[in-house]
């Protein structure tokens, strides 16, 4: 199984997650009496209050797995052949997997929290004015930008060793294993590189 999965599922929710709200964003970019640099820090610090509590949120037990928002489901490799492997008796097993990438994804998040507060402390005046007055993605779409590839450095060596520590990569061979066996299964799905 690819780390990919997993890296990407991390990355993109802990973007989402302390991208700062457009409603409150326009009300801080209105308010009265505001200097534009009291605005911008006003942005910065409501960002790293955000990010901070994204991580808390996610990088502890349980914030991916019971929240149904964000929680990484099936492989798509596998989700054909899920039912399948229930007939079999194999949903213990397919549930260990699911949890255990879960485990995965929660145990790497805290790995985005310099990377965030990195671009944060880095954020121009004409940054946060984009964000203020931009569309209501703007700061998910300045974190993408700003911190792509460095999350994607970080975090696959982290997911890698994670998923490693706590199974992930053998629960997954073993279930395509057993999938191999079963002969109205699909061969394609096989293909533990896809």
């Amino acid at each position: 199984m690819r780390v990919r999965t997993v890296t990407v599922s991390v990355m993109w929710l802990v973007v989402a997650a302390s991208s700062f709200g457009h409603r409150d964003q326009m009300v801080l970019a209105q308010a009265p009496g505001l200097s534009d640099a009291k605005i911008a820090s006003g942005l910065k610090e409501a960002l790293r209050v955000g990010t901070q509590n994204a991580v808390s949120l996610t990088g502890r037990p349980d914030g991916y797995f019971q929240n149904a928002a964000i929680k990484i489901l099936m492989p798509s490799q596998l989700q054909p052949l899920e039912k399948g492997l229930r007939a079999g008796g194999y949903g213990p097993r397919i549930d260990e997997l699911v949890l255990t990438m879960n485990r995965a994804a929660e145990r790497a998040a805290p790995a985005a929290k310099p990377i965030f507060l990195e671009a944060i402390t880095a954020m121009s005046f004409d940054d946060a004015r984009k964000i203020l007055t931009g569309s209501p993605t703007a700061a998910t779409e300045y974190f993408k930008g700003k911190t792509s590839a460095k999350l994607t450095t970080a975090f696959q060596p982290v997911v890698a060793r994670t998923m490693n520590e706590v199974g992930v990569t053998r629960q997954y061979k073993e279930l395509l294993g057993h999938a191999q066996a079963v002969p109205f299964l699909k061969s394609e799905a096989f293909d533990l590189d896809r």
